[in-house]
């Protein structure tokens, strides 16, 4: 079956964040700019804030609120319902034409579901694809949450982006350490102040794998490799009660072509036994036989359906692997890829 052309499909950007971080305020603030102005609003539960967007006046017509206060397993058809009777509305042209999708979830959501929906059924892979993960982190109360509440550190990394909200109600000591402390936890996700809930719509376009401007895949940017190797630190181990203290990141590299089969099933093993515990992958793989590279993507549980690229990025043909772990070692997915694949990392 050929891959969808993500060229032409259109973006979706999640928008999350633990409770309180300011989520609706900032997207009330987005889409009065014109960068939004054709933007689509998917809305998990209304917050105290209104929106106020020419795509979601009328909730019966042109915005879509889901059912459950959770964007877990139980409903992911119903987001695909949404996202299908968006579509067709617009291809009817029964609500005006937009170019991107927004979706706002509640402070308790696992963003993981969401962009699987996105890549798993058949329908929305061929007319949507992620545009990445945006998360809002409260500086004023980051401290509390990265420490007490998995939720928030799973957000954090798996966010393409991270906005750093109320910083203007923050002193700059605390915007910084916060800022250490999602580097901690995702270093290869750029950090964006928030002042006031305002925050550049472009800055949080085109955060995915694919460049919105050039529409080719931009696997530099979106695996930020370099970036994790400078500024992963070790995983604090000694503080059990910080959940972000748990989480480190790494990069694993490898200089012969993996065969398809056992790479697959070297990280299948891996997802299965110890999903819980790996929280993102994101890699380039050289594939024995195959002239062009494979991009593959897991969340927890669950390995994406891997994609082509058209081509490498650059003259560097080894695979890398950037994984974001919690109470979990380097050294026990070096031994599933030796075990499996005998391939020795470095």
């Amino acid at each position: 079956m050929p891959a969808p052309d993500l060229s032409r499909a259109i973006p979706v950007t999640v928008l999350t964040g633990f409770l309180g971080a300011g989520k609706t305020t900032l997207l009330n603030r987005l889409l009065r700019q014109p960068a939004m102005a054709d933007a689509a609003v998917l809305i998990n539960e209304f917050g105290e804030i209104g929106i106020d967007h020419h795509l979601v006046d009328k909730v019966d017509d042109d915005l879509v609120l889901l059912d459950s206060g959770c964007l877990c397993c139980s409903v992911r058809g119903d987001l695909a319902r949404a996202l299908r009777d968006l579509f067709m509305k617009r291809l009817r042209r029964e609500i005006p034409a937009f170019s991107r999708v927004l979706l706002e979830t509640t402070g308790l959501a696992d963003p993981a579901p969401v962009v699987y929906t996105l890549l798993e059924d058949f329908f929305i892979a061929e007319r949507f694809r992620s545009d990445g993960i945006v998360v809002a982190v409260d500086v004023t109360h980051a401290d509390v949450h990265l420490s007490r509440h998995l939720e928030a550190v799973k957000q954090v990394a798996m966010a393409d982006r991270i906005l750093l909200t109320k910083c203007d109600l923050a002193t700059p000591a605390a915007i910084a350490e916060t800022a250490r402390r999602v580097a901690r936890i995702n270093p290869g996700a750029p950090r964006i102040e928030a002042r006031g809930g305002e925050v550049d719509a472009a800055a949080l376009a085109g955060c995915g794998l694919y460049d919105p401007a050039t529409k080719t895949a931009d696997v530099r940017r979106w695996l930020a490799e370099e970036k994790v190797r400078a500024d992963a630190g070790p995983a604090h181990a000694h503080d059990p009660q910080r959940h972000d203290a748990r989480v480190h990141s790494f990069v694993l590299r490898f200089a012969e072509p993996f065969v398809w089969a056992e790479f697959a099933e070297a990280m299948d093993v891996l997802l299965s036994t110890c999903g819980d515990r790996i929280l993102r992958v994101k890699g380039l793989v050289n594939v024995a036989g195959e002239a062009r590279p494979r991009v593959v993507h897991c969340v927890q549980h669950v390995r994406y359906p891997e994609a082509s690229l058209p081509d490498w990025p650059d003259a560097d043909r080894e695979s890398r692997l950037v994984f974001i772990v919690r109470d979990f070692q380097r050294e026990y997915v070096e031994k599933a890829f030796a075990m499996f694949c005998a391939a020795d990392a470095r």
